[in-house]
């Protein structure tokens, strides 16, 4: 099955992008942005399709997305006001304190990956790579040297990953009392430099 990589998303896609992205990333985000119904709603509301290359197949299903950061904003990140129309002025506004507690930064000398995410039925087919691949050509058009991303310590299937494209850790941070929160005590930044092989 064909598999074609799209720079943005289409509207019609977008309940299928909440879906995919609160699938992958609800295991850490669940007691914070959970329930699901409520997390769907607001990932639906959020999700920026100017800023995601998005993998679909022959049947035009989303089977893959990957989002970015710029100095404009982040494919996923939403705002104050996001928060409180989904979960109301008091859910929102703590909400949004732990959220920031997370870091909402932008790397001016670095790409920032804002997640990335495969269908469970499409992983070990390529699909990881191929969105990789769209981000580097993303950022050198954009003039940058490096891509940055973020990695949970017990995901090591997508460190795997990373590393085989050419990621480095360079730094680990422990979250603390919040790894209560998350259901991860430890995230890994990685960076890749571009050129060369792979691009």
């Amino acid at each position: 099955m064909g598999v074609t990589i799209f720079r943005g998303l289409h509207a019609s896609l977008r309940p299928q992008a909440a879906r995919l992205y609160w699938e992958a990333f609800g295991g850490k985000l669940g007691q914070v942005l959970g329930p699901d119904e409520r997390a769907l709603r607001f990932f639906e509301r959020v999700i920026r399709g100017d800023l995601c290359f998005a993998a679909v197949d022959a049947h035009g299903e989303l089977v893959g997305i990957a989002g970015f950061k710029t100095p404009a904003g982040s494919f996923a990140g939403g705002s104050w006001e996001d928060l409180t129309e989904v979960y109301g002025r008091w859910g929102g506004r703590w909400r949004g304190s732990i959220l920031w507690a997370l870091g909402r930064e932008v790397d001016n000398d670095r790409f920032l990956v804002d997640g990335i995410c495969v269908a469970r039925a499409m992983r070990g087919r390529g699909i990881g790579s191929k969105l990789l691949g769209a981000l580097y050509e993303e950022a050198a058009e954009r003039g940058y040297v490096s891509v940055r991303l973020d990695v949970i310590q017990d995901n090591w299937r997508a460190r795997a990953l990373y590393e085989r494209q050419g990621f480095r850790a360079v730094r680990t941070e422990e979250l603390g009392l919040l790894r209560f929160l998350f259901g991860f005590a430890s995230s890994t930044t990685m960076v890749r430099t571009l050129g060369g092989p792979g691009k």
